[in-house]
């Protein structure tokens, strides 16, 4: 287990930095975080995987028995260990009311080219955006680039026009994928991402959005579309959006549309890498219609409080989370339907629990509050941290950083470390710090910078309200293996999981 307690003395020194640990107790004793990682025990970190990726839990899909023996089970831990209960009511679960759509849509052209309908699946698919068993749509398509208003790049892709009530074809990823001199060329940053893109949609007061799908812009296939967007939908229960839907439609099928009316798609997608783009009025009207067999329910995050030392400081909350929910049951796999989520994410909570393991045994406290958060449905869109970042059981002003674990190493010792976020505040520094005092290089994962990764990971909600955040990843050159055997794996894990 030297690998891990290695690993994990990386993360007890930035844990120690950002929580206020003392340094030093005295004259050639260990270091405070030395003492938390010697502590740390492999038996129980595997102890826990095991449990978490058994079979009786299923999969631990969203909104499942398998979620909610996870969640169960994390807390008792927490109980276990001596942690306070930090979540609602004086309890270690923090309520997230979620709603599941299934949906089925139609989308009829109905004026501006000869009348036609577009096959669902096949050509495109659609999703209410409003927790609701039937929502329709119907108004003209305006293309809008990629729909994206950023003042700090000097961009604009709305100018103003009224888009009130339509119907938005848009792109996905950045203007820089197309131009690198803009934004940060092919890096993704949030405005290339769906998720800003129906946000802005709905500040504009469209009715509903089209993004427009090829592989290279999508970096995933249609297939992935399909498979992600046709089966449950999981939203958080809110008021409903004034966005009615989102959809996906297959560039061949929007470029057909288009041409029916004189457009020529690859014509309008070069104006759109342009700082000088303006959305175009189509002429095209449509009618969305989605029905949605619904399923409310309630799951939970799962919180728990070690606090702080310092009597001015132990208000001030250092997160140390990973998400316990994965995929559930899916279609047979050598005739097992179980998606167990050994690796995603049952590796990261028992690596958070073996950390607050190790803090209660080591005896060690740091001057700042230490709060551990097992996330519910991240695989749904990041819905756990978002309820907590919407309705925090801890002030924002009082949250120092966010430390998310997803998926941890076990893979074996690395010369390495990586994290998601470094470049995006100063926690990027103190990682560093953290690093070289374990003699671990810091490596980007330049493929992570330009899949936006640090936007799809439960840190991100957080860092959307101001709180600091990182994602651990593992390095990439492990000891007493040969050169590239780490992103082998890596590749081999993303093929065959």
């Amino acid at each position: 287990m030297r690998f891990v307690q290695r690993s994990f003395l990386a993360l007890s020194t930035l844990v120690g930095v950002l929580a206020g640990a003392p340094l030093l107790h005295a004259q050639r004793a260990p270091t405070p975080d030395a003492r938390v990682a010697a502590a740390i025990r492999g038996d129980v970190l595997w102890a826990h995987e095991k449990f978490l990726a058994d079979d009786l839990l299923e999969g631990r899909g969203t909104g499942t028995r398998g979620a909610e023996l996870a969640a169960r089970y994390i807390a008792s831990q927490f109980m276990a260990l001596g942690l306070e209960p930090a979540g609602d009511s004086g309890t270690y679960f923090h309520q997230v009311p979620i709603v599941s759509l299934t949906p089925a849509a139609t989308l009829d052209v109905t004026a501006g080219v000869p009348a036609r309908a577009l096959r669902f699946r096949e050509d495109f698919v659609a999703w209410a955006e409003r927790p609701e068993s039937s929502v329709t749509a119907a108004g003209e398509l305006v293309f809008v680039g990629f729909g994206i208003t950023a003042p700090e790049w000097q961009w604009d892709d709305f100018k103003g026009t009224d888009v009130r009530g339509k119907i938005l074809l848009m792109l996905v990823n950045d203007p820089g994928l197309r131009n690198a001199d803009i934004f940060r060329g092919r890096i993704l940053t949030y405005y290339g991402r769906w998720t800003y893109k129906l946000e802005e949609a709905a500040r504009q007061g469209a009715a509903g959005v089209l993004f427009i799908h090829n592989d290279t812009m999508a970096t995933y296939g249609w297939s992935t579309v399909v498979n992600s967007w046709t089966g449950d939908q999981v939203q958080l229960e809110r008021a409903p959006a004034s966005l009615v839907f989102g959809g996906w439609i297959q560039q061949a099928a929007a470029a057909g549309l288009l041409r029916a009316r004189g457009l020529d798609l690859a014509r309008l997608m070069a104006q759109a890498a342009r700082r000088d783009f303006r959305p175009v009025a189509t002429g095209i009207e449509l009618s969305v219609a989605v029905r949605s067999a619904l399923r409310r329910t309630t799951t939970t995050n799962v919180v728990g409080r070690i606090p702080g030392s310092d009597q001015a400081l132990h208000d001030e909350t250092v997160l140390i989370t990973a998400h316990y929910d994965h995929l559930g049951i899916g279609a047979p796999v050598n005739g097992d339907s179980i998606m167990n989520g050994a690796v995603d994410n049952a590796s990261g909570v028992a690596t958070i629990l073996a950390v607050a393991d190790a803090f209660v045994r080591s005896g060690v406290r740091a001057r700042r509050s230490l709060v551990f958060v097992g996330f519910t449905a991240e695989e749904k869109g990041l819905l756990g941290s978002a309820a907590f970042a919407e309705r925090p059981p801890i002030p924002p002003a009082l949250l120092a950083a966010v430390l998310n674990l997803d998926p941890a190493n076990l893979r074996g010792a690395t010369h390495d470390i990586a994290a998601l976020g470094t470049d995006q505040s100063s926690l990027g520094r103190a990682f560093e710090r953290a690093a070289r005092a374990e003699r671990l290089r810091v490596t980007v994962d330049s493929l992570a910078l330009l899949h936006g990764s640090f936007f799809r990971s439960d840190h991100f909600p957080l860092a959307r309200i101001g709180v600091p955040g990182l994602s651990f990843e593992s390095g990439s050159d492990f000891v007493g293996r040969p050169a590239g055997w780490g992103e082998e794996q890596a590749t081999a894990y993303t093929r065959d999981r």
